[in-house]
């Protein structure tokens, strides 16, 4: 297997490409994640089982999209496919450091400018991706209450069914859904999609960096409401968003409907007490236009 994967990294390059150095590091949540050197190249290769090759070959599509906003730092990805009895991308490897108030105001900043790049006029992707493990469409949509209703909350209810999900205030939260984004009609954004402390650093040069993304096109706000979710970014990366690219008037009502779609996700990812926390968030919602 790593034969093939060193020849096809020779290929995309056009280097001569002869691993040397192989050894372990994180690759996420549902990946293995090994460094593969030569001792004077190195590169970053997730591995799964070959049946998820779709996945890789969307994420490649993700990073390359994002990256072709010339914004924020992405990891390249430099080729995919299946060796074995795996699926396997090889991303550039990127040297993490420590961040610094001024690369987090830069994150925002960047973010912010990445989020105004010019995206059509509807939100959905050209294929289906997935958040984590889980299968997430992107139909296009013309309508973003259509979308984040069906697409996003909608899916996920769907999915929970499977794990004994029991959500006595769905159908009431689902119909609610227009009510809660009554007069905002976002941009069409190109967002990162899975947008958490995990997923977001800085450079050992300085530079912030995202990668892992579950991208599609829809409201920037998605983005920014996720990175509050499980502890919140440095004060300075929303000074930075704000400078660039104030935030709407609604968000903080809107930023709980956007994040439950994570919450929901890690129920069916995760089970345990997401489905509670979910319950929670659902009620307030449903109380806030009472």
């Amino acid at each position: 297997m790593w034969t093939q994967i060193a020849a096809h990294i020779t290929q995309a390059i056009g280097v001569n490409f002869h691993i040397s150095d192989r050894r372990s590091v994180s690759g996420g949540c549902i990946n293995q994640g090994y460094a593969l050197s030569d001792r004077q190249q190195q590169y970053f290769v997730k591995l799964n089982q070959a049946s998820q090759i779709s996945m890789f070959e969307a994420e490649a599509l993700g990073l390359q999209h994002l990256r072709s906003t010339n914004t924020l730092q992405i990891p390249a990805p430099i080729c995919w496919g299946v060796a074995s009895e795996s699926a396997y991308i090889v991303l550039e490897w990127v040297e993490l450091g420590q961040g610094t108030p001024q690369a987090w105001r830069q994150m925002g900043e960047q973010l912010a400018a990445m989020h105004q790049a010019e995206w059509g006029n509807r939100f959905g992707w050209e294929r289906a991706n997935t958040i984590g493990s889980t299968p997430q469409p992107n139909p296009w949509t013309d309508d973003w209450v259509t979308f984040f209703t069906e697409q996003r909350l909608g899916h996920q209810f769907h999915l929970a069914k499977r794990r004994a999900g029991h959500f006595p205030q769905q159908e009431q939260l689902l119909a609610a859904v227009p009510e809660i984004l009554a007069g905002h009609q976002p941009q069409p954004s190109l967002v990162h999609g899975d947008l958490w402390s995990g997923n977001a650093a800085v450079t050992q040069s300085g530079a912030p960096v995202i990668f892992d993304p579950a991208t599609y096109v829809g409201d920037r706000e998605v983005d920014v409401a996720m990175t509050e979710l499980f502890g919140g970014f440095p004060a300075k990366f929303y000074a930075g968003y704000a400078d660039r690219w104030p935030l709407e008037a609604g968000y903080e009502q809107r930023k709980p409907l956007y994040n439950l779609y994570h919450i929901l996700n890690h129920f069916n990812l995760f089970g345990g007490g997401y489905l509670s926390q979910a319950n929670q968030v659902i009620q307030a919602l449903l109380q806030t236009i009472r």
